[in-house]
């Protein structure tokens, strides 16, 4: 046996993955069938990828740009199932600090790692398998759920491994507890297995993967975090039909009515600001009382009032 070299909380921001040690691989060719939309993208993540918090700005734009022409089938990843890896420099929780902090740095994301120090995760698979209840009630408020995960991990330090963490964001993305409770103890489990094995059928070795699939069983896939072209020249090689919609910004909190939070770097690539631009523009908006602001050591959330 080689020694395995990947350990998966070692992101590596050149090519923008959290990549997998290598499992075993799935001869079977698996087609993504299109439903509702001439495109379905099957996108493999994880709540605790810092490389998926750092494509938030892009599916955001791409949502608002092409939505109309796409649907995004969240999969989960269980990125870390625990801690028997010794690898890439990374051996207890307290190693994943610091290259937090540099994928902060490169992706221009809010984030704090030290979590790692002060409330470790000993896995992802829980927050995994909470993802997996909230699709059970609500996809479009399993989105939410997951988004408000990300920030209590990566601006609150809270580790989302708890159960309390899992049931306050619940809460706050409109959630029945109780329900995703029962299902996160019960049938969820099933669930995200399931996502484990399409993954391992499809070929995932790390994330973001994006699988973009149109009716006639043509797929790209696109891997790791990559500029907003890529993803958008991806969905036209798909459906070149398809008519970029123009977002609206009349107001600079307009977007607050779809996002209710986002970060500098978004509000830059969602609106093509710079983020110099963008950064004046919402420290303004908080200045006039208008927007509420979380700020850490590398960057700051902005929250409509």
């Amino acid at each position: 046996m080689n020694e395995e070299k990947t350990n998966p909380l070692l992101c590596d921001p050149v090519s923008g993955m959290c990549e997998m040690p290598i499992g075993e691989k799935s001869n079977e060719k698996t087609a993504i069938s299109t439903e509702n939309k001439p495109v379905k993208i099957v996108y493999y993540t994880d709540p605790i990828c810092s490389s998926c918090w750092g494509i938030e700005p892009q599916l955001r734009k791409l949502k608002l740009e092409y939505g109309d022409y796409f649907e995004i089938d969240y999969r989960m990843g269980g990125l870390l199932p625990d801690w028997s890896y010794n690898s890439g420099g990374i051996s207890k929780p307290s190693d994943v600090a610091h290259h937090w902090e540099e994928a902060s740095l490169h992706y221009e994301m809010p984030i704090d790692g030290n979590v790692w120090i002060e409330d470790p995760l000993d896995s992802s698979y829980p927050s995994c398998i909470a993802m997996k209840a909230a699709q059970m009630q609500n996809k479009a408020k399993a989105v939410s759920f997951m988004r408000i995960l990300r920030e209590k991990l990566y601006l609150d330090k809270k580790n989302i491994a708890k159960w309390e963490n899992i049931a306050e964001a619940a809460k706050i993305a409109g959630l029945d507890v109780e329900k995703l409770k029962a299902d996160y103890d019960g049938v969820a489990k099933k669930l995200f297995q399931e996502d484990l094995n399409l993954g391992r059928t499809l070929g995932v070795r790390g994330f973001p993967t994006l699988f973009f699939a149109d009716a006639n069983n043509n797929q790209l896939t696109i891997y790791g975090s990559k500029p907003y072209a890529s993803y958008e020249n991806a969905l036209l090689a798909l459906f070149p039909d398809a008519k970029k919609k123009k977002i609206k910004n009349e107001n600079p909190l307009d977007l607050f009515d779809i996002f209710p939070t986002l970060a500098t770097k978004e509000y830059a690539v969602i609106l093509d600001k710079s983020i110099s631009e963008a950064k004046a523009t919402l420290e303004t908006l908080y200045q006039q009382g208008l927007l509420d602001k979380k700020t850490i050591k590398n960057g700051s959330l902005y929250i409509k009032k």
